[in-house]
């Protein structure tokens, strides 16, 4: 009984540990978002090139993400935690210390470094020491971090830049960095380690360069010059070095990334729920905040203020849905959580001024409660298929997919918002004519108005039309955002067919014949030290 209380003490202690870094590593990518204006000023640059300050972080993130399967096994989980959480720490602290812009980036791409580490290294050691019966409770409640840091970001952001030192957003992080390597070295145990694993070398350099040229070009999106000849070599080579690294994985004795894993079908379909999972909540991230402060009118602290219930939402619901998933397991909860999220997705395509706030609210938290639901336990029941020994590795390939398909949503949702919201423009302008009775009478109105306030009648013509065309182009970028939620609506009525392919069972059993046969499968292909 003694070792039990023990060991369960353990497994808190450390859950609570990797929480740490996982939410800092999540929460620096959406805090810098709304400090990016203030460094635009501060460093005095253009859009262009700060938004290498985002890109920089992310792209490093995915060139990494593959190789901490191989770095986890050779050095083991504790070593790469806490070098991952000191490199982000120290990444912070000289962010937080750039004096222009080309320093910022650089110390961004070594915030990434660590940031890209710690999220698949984390999962890593979770599912190392927690057993199968308690992982949906102590996944849920590591998601929180997950859910709740991209919506706690902008509020946070925006009250340091509002009242603050905008250097704050980064050396905020270094008292919870710092006291996380401390707790980390002290309580976190030693995993087994494969000193001989051989390094897979082709597998990095086209992993890298396939992860950073693609991520780039989708992270431009419909911005993108296909005209300039780089962004085409970039594809190109980006799609071969894939291709190249594809097949260099299926051959190679000791792969960077284990796609051989692919083989255990419920891992495989719960990447590919989860993929369209991230494609919906994303898309609801991104888009929300863009409606609240461009046309709504908010700060971004107040954008933060009223998605915060929504963040709370979300950590409750995780937890009660990771204790429900050991229970029941995850096609009893996948299932109406996807109903919940198509629901709440699809109301809030209609999201416009006649909507009251509290709606808009109502409508988030049910959303996240969704989410609470699905996430996690899908996630769970993928991985409580994998072998033990193969769960580093695991952990790199589902995150790896996980950052592709994050930046595939936010690429498809700006293409369909930029291309709506031209169209509809372009039609709305077209009405704009003298033969347009209710056009000419608004235009006649509003130029009356003005003559009447003392201004000259070209002046108040002119004005009239820019007015005009203003509403026009918000009602057109409103329009864009309804139709961008409702593409949101269909990634989850993607993975409504597929939650009923999962497997009803919380835990694995050694009849589960079909999932030991593949296991097997696997081991035969693998060489394990």
């Amino acid at each position: 009984m003694v070792e039990n209380k023990e060991e369960s003490f353990y497994i808190w202690t450390t859950l609570a540990v990797v929480v740490i870094g996982t939410f800092m590593a999540i929460l620096d990518s959406s805090i810098v978002n709304i400090a990016i204006p203030k460094m635009m000023a501060i460093f005095q640059v253009s859009v262009e090139k700060s938004r290498w300050i985002i890109t920089s972080y992310t792209l490093t993130m995915g060139a990494v993400i593959p190789v901490t399967g191989y770095l986890t096994d050779r050095f083991g989980s504790k070593r790469i935690y806490i070098l991952s959480l000191f490199i982000f720490t120290m990444g912070s602290l000289l962010c937080s210390l750039s004096w222009n812009i080309y320093s910022m980036i650089f110390f961004r791409i070594i915030q990434g470094l660590g940031g890209g580490m710690l999220m698949p290294v984390s999962m890593a050691i979770l599912f190392q020491i927690v057993p199968q019966e308690k992982r949906g409770f102590a996944l849920g409640l590591w998601g929180i971090a997950a859910m709740a840091a991209p919506t706690i970001g902008p509020t946070l952001s925006g009250y340091i830049i509002d009242y603050l030192d905008w250097r704050i957003i980064f050396t905020i992080n270094l008292p919870i960095g710092f006291v996380g390597v401390i707790l980390s070295g002290m309580l976190l145990r030693e995993t087994p380690r494969k000193a001989d694993k051989q390094f897979d070398i082709i597998g990095f350099i086209t992993s890298s360069v396939a992860m950073v040229f693609l991520l780039y070009l989708m992270g431009e999106g419909s911005s993108l010059d296909w005209s300039k000849i780089s962004n085409v070599l970039m594809l190109v080579t980006g799609l071969f070095s894939l291709v190249i690294f594809v097949i260099n994985e299926l051959m190679h004795p000791a792969p960077l990334l284990d796609l051989t894993l692919l083989k255990i079908f419920p891992f495989t379909l719960s990447i590919i729920i989860s993929s369209v999972l991230n494609m919906a909540m994303f898309g609801v991230v991104f888009l929300i905040p863009l409606y609240l402060q461009n046309m709504a009118g908010y700060t971004p602290m107040q954008t933060g203020m009223i998605m915060l219930p929504s963040a709370v939402a979300a950590g409750v619901f995780m937890a009660l849905g990771g204790r429900l998933f050991d229970k029941f397991g995850a096609k009893p909860l996948l299932v109406p959580g996807l109903l919940m999220l198509i629901f709440a997705t699809y109301s809030l395509s209609h999201i416009s001024a006649d909507m009251p706030l509290k709606v808009i609210v109502l409508l988030l938290v049910v959303r996240s409660m969704a989410l609470g639901f699905t996430t996690m336990p899908v996630s769970t029941a993928g991985m409580n298929c994998v072998p033990k020994q193969l769960i580093a590795r695991a952990t790199a390939l589902s995150n790896t997919i996980r950052q592709i398909s994050v930046s595939m949503s936010v690429t498809i949702l700006t293409t369909i918002m930029l291309h709506v919201q031209n169209m509809k423009y372009a039609a709305y302008a077209a009405d704009i004519t003298p033969f347009n009775q209710v056009a000419s009478n608004t235009m006649s109105g509003i130029r009356n108005l003005l003559m009447q306030a003392g201004m000259s009648s070209s002046d108040a013509v002119g004005t009239a039309y820019s007015t005009i065309y203003g509403v026009i182009a918000r009602q057109a970028f409103q329009d864009s955002i309804n139709v961008a939620l409702i593409v949101s609506t269909l990634f989850a009525v993607i993975a409504l067919p597929l939650a009923f392919l999962m497997g009803g069972k919380a835990v694995n059993t050694k009849e589960d014949s079909k999932t030991i046969l593949q296991e097997q499968e696997i081991e035969n292909t693998i060489t394990v030290d």
